[in-house]
Formats: C-alpha cells, structure tokens, sequence
C-alpha cells in the first residue's frame, strides 16, 4: 500500500517525467523540484496521521493534513489541466490541415501553457514549504527519525468504552445465549491452554459480554489466576506485562518494583503461572503482532487454562490459534428489549408508553442492532421528559450529526477507533462508501473498478488491480468497518455500512477534503474535495458549484430529465473529470462532446434509456470501465475497438420474462482490447461466426457472457471459453427455446470459475455438471430437465446459491436429499409452471438462510421447514396459500 494520499501524487509527476518529455521542455526541472518537495513531506504526513488519534492535538494535526490535501490536490489539477491541453492539440492536429498561422498561434499558445505550469508549480512549491516548515514546528518527524505515535506527555484521555465493563446485571440483555456458550468454552473442553477470540464491530457489545463472563462465579472459581489486560491500539509491551504480572502474583503486591527487561518479565510470568490454572483476558486488541509478543508469557500448563482476546479485526484472531466467535447485530426483538429497559428504567415498569412508541421504534431502527448506540441513546432519553417533542429532538439529532449532544459523541469516538486505524489507501476506500446515501448497498465489482478509476489501487506483484481492490474489500470486511449484506448473479456481493458509521464517514471526510454532495432539497453543499454528488434537482448545481475542479460525479435521487443542454455544459465545466456514474438517471442522449473527457477512466450510463453511444467515445483512451447494463443500446460502434485500456465492458439488459439476457452486438477487431477482464454479454449474430472467433484473443477475461448462440456458433464459443486460463464468471444464453447448450464442449471446466449461468436447453448435465467442481452460483432458466435435478447438483461441494428460473425443470418433484448441498445459503424457484411438490429430507440443507418460491401455480404443499436450522429468510410471492405439513 502507498503510505499516504501523497503517494498517487508522487506517482503521477514521476508518470509525467517519464511520458510527456518533449512538451514539459522548460518546466522539467520544476516539476523533479515538486516530486522531491512531496517526498519530504511524505513521512511528515505519516507522522501527522498518527497523532490524529491523539485527542489533545488532533485539531492541529487535522487543519495541517487538510492544508496539505488541498497543495496535493491542487497538484493534480495541474497535472490534469497539462495533460489535458496536451491531448486537445493532439486531436486539433489530427483533424485536419493546419495552416502556417495555425501552427504560429500553436506555438505560441504552447509556450504560454509552460509557461503557466512553471508559476503554479513555483507557487504550490512555496506553500509546500511553509506547510512543512509549520509542520516542523508542530514537532512532527519522520517516524523513522525516533518520532513515535504512541507516546506524549499529556494525560492519556478517557476511554469512551469504559462504561461496557460496568454494565449492572439487570441492564445486560441480549446476549444470554452467547454468554452461556462462552462460558462452556472457558470451563468445559480440553486441559490443553486454549485461546478463544470474540470478533466484531466496534459497539457490538465484545467488551460487555467477556466482563459479564470474566464476572460469573463458576468462571471465577475454575481459575485459579486472573487476568483482565485492556490493549488498545496503542500499547507498551513492559507496562503491559507489569499491569499482567500486578494480577496474577498477589503475593508481591505493596513491594516495591524494579524496572526489568522484557525477557525477564515474560519468564516471571511463565513462573507463576506454570503449575496453576489461569485465565486471562486482553480486550481490545488491535495488532496482528500482539499474539507472538505475549504467547510467550503464557505457559501451555495442560491445566484448561483459557485466554479470552476481543478485537474488531479478523485477521487479528486468526493470528493466533483461537477459537473464533463472530458478534452480530441484535434482532429487533433484543433490541428493543434492551431500549426500554434503559429508556424507561425508572418508571412506566420498564415498559414504553403507546404515545411514544412509533418514535420509539424508528430511533431502535437508527441504531441497526447496534448494542452501543441502543444503549446510549436509551440511556440519553432516560433523562428527557417523556414526551413526543422530546424524543422528535433526539430523532433529529441521530439523522443529522451524532456530535450534536455529548453523549451521542461517545458512539462517534468509538467507531473512529476503527477509522484511525486504517492505513492508506484503505482509509479513502473505506471512506468512498460516504460517497453514496445512507443505507446504500454497492456491488462489489462496481467498488473495485470505481476505486481503480479513482487512483486508489496501485500494482502489487503479479495481482491485477481488481484483486488488490478485492484483497482491501475482504480486510475492510475483517475490520468489520464495513459489512456483506447478500449477493446477486451479475452484480457480485453487495456491501454497505451502518447508518452511524456513515455519519462517522461523513465527519472524516470533510477533515480531509475528501468529497462533497450537492442536495438541492436542502440547498446546500455538504464538504469539499474534487468528488462530487449531486442528489434531487440539478436546477442550480451548475451555478452553485462554482469553480471546484471536479474530477469524479456520481447522482442520486435525480428527480428530472437530464437535457442535452445541460449534459454539454457539465462536460465543459468538468473536463477533467476521470469518473462519471450516471445510473439510474433521467438521461436519454449521451452527446458527442463526452470525446472531451480525455482523462475518463469510468463511465456508466446504468439504468438509462441511452440508445446509442457517439463515434467521439473512441477518444476516451484512458477508458477502463464502460458499463450500459439495463440501457437501450443494441449495438456499440466499431469504435469501441480503439480502446485498448479498456477493463470492463458490461452491456446486457434483463428481459421482462426476468430470465434471458439479451447482450450488444459488436464488430469484428474488439479482440483488440486485450486488456478486457470483463466483457457481457455478446450478442452473436446467424452468420458471426469471425465475431465469435474474436473471443480467442481476450485471453485475460475473467467474466465472459455470450447470448443468442445457436448450434453454428456454440462450438465456437466453447473453444474460444477453452483459452480462457482465468474465468471466474461465465454466462451463455442460447437464441431460443429450440437450441441446445450440450455441455461436453466445454471439456476442461476452470479452476477459478464460481459463478455459472446457463439459460436454454441442457444436454449431458447429470454427466458433466460434476466437473464444475468449484462452483458457489449456479444459474438455471428454460433448461426444460425432465428428471429432477437436485440428483446431479447435490455433488456440487462449494455450491452456495442456486436458481432455478422459468422451467429449469418440468418434473413435478424437487428431492433435497439428506447428505447434499452442504453449503448451499441461498434457494431460488421461480416460475416453475410443472411443479407439484417439494420434498427436504431432514438434514438436507444445513446451511440454508435464504429460501425463495415464487409463481409455482401447481404446487399446493410444501414440507415443514422447522429443522432448516440456519433459515433467516423465506419468502412465497405469487404461489397459492400453501397447506404447512
């Protein structure tokens, strides 16, 4: 990972060096002085954003970061406005005759445009400067220099989760079930030393629970020792081992200590320790390291002796050899529970009065299950008259900022933990879900190619940008700053955060320059930085936004036709614009002037009625993500083919039948784009039997979808699909319900490939689906099986979510057999017009949560679904009232 947002920068002007030699003549060497002026700067920055967890001087630090994004931002202004003049004289050249005058004013203008970038160069250098001259000043040092981020000579400032390791016994709800289990964990089992790891997100409820638990009685009188250790993400190995050691040897107690060294801490610990059992508890633990410093303190005495570790990050339990326990939200029913007790603990018995109770309850559906913030909220009305108006007021407060009253503030400090946590770029891609609104889920793939468009993601050995997006997707996930929520075929797995952590997301993002929203419901900006979104009316965003050199749009909410008229005016106001989101827009034309947009990297058109895309689109060089899924173009112009750096290009529509997609037509020479990871669907046509060939040569794809395929073109696509090393994600629809998709051209099914979507005829499935062996979605429309296909997909081990659309099968019965489908999560029959009954065997589907039926007009019973354990959701949507066995 780069160490600070100065690190794309850094990377960009050594970029320039290397690509623009001939037009930087005369300014070269100011733009090697600006590199070597941010390279200094650089650890200074490092520095400054570790003593933002600092609270005493973190509204110094943040104001000096501040200055230093909006130098780095202006930087790249610079460079865009260059480069972009760079590329405008090249097309004016490449248009046409140019005449001796032409050339003349050519010139001219050429040298005014160095001579310009030599000034802004001059000036940021002198503000640089100054930035680092204060910076100096501030104390701040390169880290490496003996500057340390965990230590200052002020007060250590209260930890806001102190309140979690006194929680009266009559106030702890929720968790009882999980507190019975941890306790077996602690006092049952094997006499081997064991580790056990409580893992959730911040105000989950891991420090309540292990106190509860270290508390109990028959916990206490197991162990003969005990040790209760609080970590944080700031910690002294000595400090920390002397408070381990003040514990657990009682008899030393009132001496006076000696200052000793760590080895010889660690083996007085292993002495007292040795012959006894123990159990010891480190909460809030923040780094992987922290297991192999103090595993050697902790004999392996075979007396059952337990070490009980609580963090927010995954990775962090699993680098030790602990037994992992996964925290999740509370139910609705817990919640509530815990809210009124709190709210109403002094009088009306606990109980929440009719009045108040529809407000009541949106505050719960605030806080998402978090025990923290149902705690604290509960706590705060507590003391507030019980009124309506009071309770509005609080309600106002949680949709508008948390920092507002001081008691809501302690949620925000406590989720900040995980912010300030996160090294770069992590933080800004954790930062980008603030970019969408609240309670917003966002596909993962769309996450990867925005935060490549962005500049985020940089190389990393021999993984793509798209598996270094993923990799900080996943840890962002074990961080559990941000969370999972479900997946789709063709979207990937969706992600989002909790309402509070969006509010948190919000805050930083404004310290760092990060983004900002136009809301013209409310008249306002929201933040700053060169990101924008424009949400409601576009009315008076052109006028309002000024002169902010935007760089990445999304929208949200639009609630007009987007004209021509506007479109052209956006594009020239925001030529330097790398990424352009126009989902679900208003929006019927794309106008040629998007050819202007030279530095575009991502552009959707989702979700529009855009028909056709302009010639001018083969200008945009720096292309990598094209998406015009759901839109109404049917074939792309043969001008696609110049875009060499092009990534992604998704383009199929989903019929109203909701099972057939229907992709674009392309012209022969796309196998040009060799760098295509992603290309779906592709319509073939009666005769394209060169289109199809093209496919050969995209040997790099890694989701592939191909519709309308008949039998003179299936083989064809089978032997392309055959080159294809690393396919992950593979669609083929055939042309009608007459034409067969027979499986055994596809003689060597891809290691990597996940998800499969099969949509006509099958022949040889029960011979050749067992291949697929690595399978986790598996997609079936109009593949009229006669027999049931359950006795085929059951071999499937990784197999986790299927459907079965519009006559997958015309049996009359679906079997799920006791022994198969281990780990499927999520069923899906829709549209199964021939099916009479459904039969699941008790202890078929262990792992099942989601269960959907939908338009099975035959099917009049349906099993009991009491022993599917893990079953959260089940849904009948336009099937006859069921007869439950």
């Amino acid at each position: 990972m780069a160490e600070t947002f100065l690190g794309p920068v850094i990377t960009e002007l050594i970029d320039l060096l290397e690509q623009e030699v001939k037009s930087l003549k005369g300014v070269r060497k100011q733009v090697k002085s600006l590199q070597k002026e941010l390279e200094f700067i650089q650890p200074l920055l490092k520095h400054a954003e570790a003593k933002l967890e600092s609270a005493e001087i973190r509204d110094v630090m943040q104001v000096w970061v501040k200055h230093v994004r909006e130098e780095s931002n202006r930087i790249e202004e610079i460079i865009d406005e260059y480069l972009y003049f760079v590329e405008a004289e090249k097309r004016h050249r490449q248009s046409g005759c140019i005449s001796c005058f032409h050339k003349a004013c050519g010139f001219v203008k050429n040298l005014k445009q160095r001579h310009d970038i030599a000034l802004k160069i001059k000036d940021v250098k002198n503000s640089l400067r100054e930035i680092k001259d204060r910076g100096h000043g501030y104390g701040l040092r390169p880290l490496e220099q003996g500057a340390s981020s965990t230590t200052t000579n002020v007060e250590a400032p209260i930890d806001p989760r102190l309140g979690s390791l006194f929680i009266e016994k009559d106030e702890f709800v929720g968790l009882e079930t999980e507190s019975e289990a941890l306790v077996r964990k602690l006092v049952e089992g094997s006499s081997a030393r064991s580790v056990i790891s409580l893992v959730g997100q911040g105000g989950i409820g891991k420090t309540t629970l292990a106190k509860k638990v270290y508390d109990e009685e028959i916990v206490k009188g197991h162990f003969e020792l005990h040790a209760w250790v609080t970590v944080s993400q700031s910690y002294n190995v000595k400090k920390l081992l002397k408070n381990l050691k003040r514990q657990i040897c009682t008899s030393d107690r009132g001496m006076e200590e000696t200052e000793k060294e760590v080895e010889q801490q660690i083996q007085d610990l292993r002495d007292s320790l040795q012959a006894k059992s123990y159990v010891v508890v480190f909460d809030d633990v923040w780094q992987e390291e922290f297991w192999g410093v103090i595993k050697s303190a902790l004999p392996n005495n075979n007396m059952g002796s337990r070490i009980l570790i609580t963090t927010r990050n995954v990775v962090v339990a699993n680098s030790s050899p602990s037994d992992l326990v996964q925290l999740q939200t509370w139910s609705l029913a817990s919640a509530w529970e815990l809210f009124c007790k709190k709210a109403f603990q002094s009088e009306f018995q606990g109980r929440c009065p009719r009045d108040l109770e529809h407000l009541s309850r949106e505050i719960v559906n605030k806080c998402q299950g978090l025990p923290l913030a149902i705690a604290t909220i509960a706590g705060l009305l507590s003391t507030k008259e019980k009124v309506e108006s009071e309770w509005q007021r609080v309600l106002d407060d949680l949709n508008s900022k948390s920092e507002m009253n001081s008691q809501l503030s302690s949620i925000s400090k406590i989720l900040c933990l995980s912010y300030y946590d996160l090294p770069f770029p992590l933080n800004y891609c954790f930062l980008y879900f603030g970019r969408f609104p609240e309670d917003y889920s966002i596909s993962d793939e769309r996450l990867y190619r925005l935060w490549i468009a962005e500049g985020f993601i940089q190389a990393r050995g021999a993984m793509t940008l798209e598996e270094v997006a993923e990799a900080y997707l996943n840890e962002l996930n074990q961080r559990n700053v941000v969370t999972s929520q479900s997946f789709w075929f063709g979207e990937g797995k969706f992600y989002g955060v909790h309402d509070l952590m969006h509010d948190v997301i919000l805050s930083r993002a404004d310290e760092v320059c990060f983004c900002q929203t136009w809301d013209e419901n409310k008249s306002r900006f929201r933040g700053s930085g060169h990101r924008l979104r424009i949400s409601g009316s576009i009315e008076n965003v052109l006028k309002n936004v000024g002169d902010s050199p935007i760089r990445s749009l999304l929208f949200s909410d639009i609630d007009e036709q987007l004209t021509d008229s506007f479109i052209v005016t956006l594009f020239k106001k925001f030529k330097l614009l790398k990424v352009l989101d126009f989902e679900r827009v208003p929006l019927n034309i794309l106008p040629k002037e998007v050819g202007n947009l030279f530095h575009l990297k991502y552009l959707s058109l989702r979700y529009t009625k855009v028909k056709i895309l302009p010639k001018s689109i083969k200008n945009l060089q720096k292309l990598q993500s094209l998406d015009i899924r759901e839109t109404l173009i049917r074939e792309l112009p043969v001008e696609i083919n110049e875009l060499r750096n092009l990534r992604h290009l998704l383009a199929y529509t989903v019929n109203d039948r909701g099972f057939d997609y229907i992709g674009v037509q392309m012209h022969e020479g796309f196998g040009n784009l060799e760098d295509l990871q992603s290309l779906t669907t592709l319509e073939t046509q009666p005769g394209g039997i060169g289109v199809v060939k093209e496919l050969k040569k995209l040997i790099k794809l890694r989701w592939l979808g191909v519709s309308k395929i008949t039998s003179e073109t299936w083989r064809s696509v089978c032997a392309s699909i055959q080159n294809m090393d690393h396919l992950e994600r593979l669609g083929l629809g055939a042309k009608d319900e007459n034409e067969v998709l027979d499986l055994q051209y596809i003689s060597s099914p891809h290691r990597f490939l996940w998800e499969l979507v099969l949509i006509g005829r099958l022949q040889n499935l029960p011979d050749t689906i067992p291949r697929f062996q690595n399978i986790r979605g598996l997609f079936l429309g109009l593949s009229w099986l006669i027999d049931d296909p359950c006795k085929c997909l059951k071999a499937l081990p990784n197999l986790e979510s299927l459907v079965l659309e519009c006559n997958a099968c015309v049996g009359e019965e679906l079997h799920f057999e006791n022994g198969g489908f281990e780990k499927l999560k999520e069923l899906w029959m829709r549209k199964l017009d021939g099916l009479k009954h459904i039969e699941i065997d008790e202890g078929a589907l262990p792992a099942l949560e989601k269960l959907y039926l939908f338009h099975c007009p035959l099917l009049k019973e349906f099993p009991s679904v009491k022993h599917l354990k893990k079953l959260k959701h089940f849904e009948i949507d336009g099937s006859p009232v069921l007869n439950w066995n």
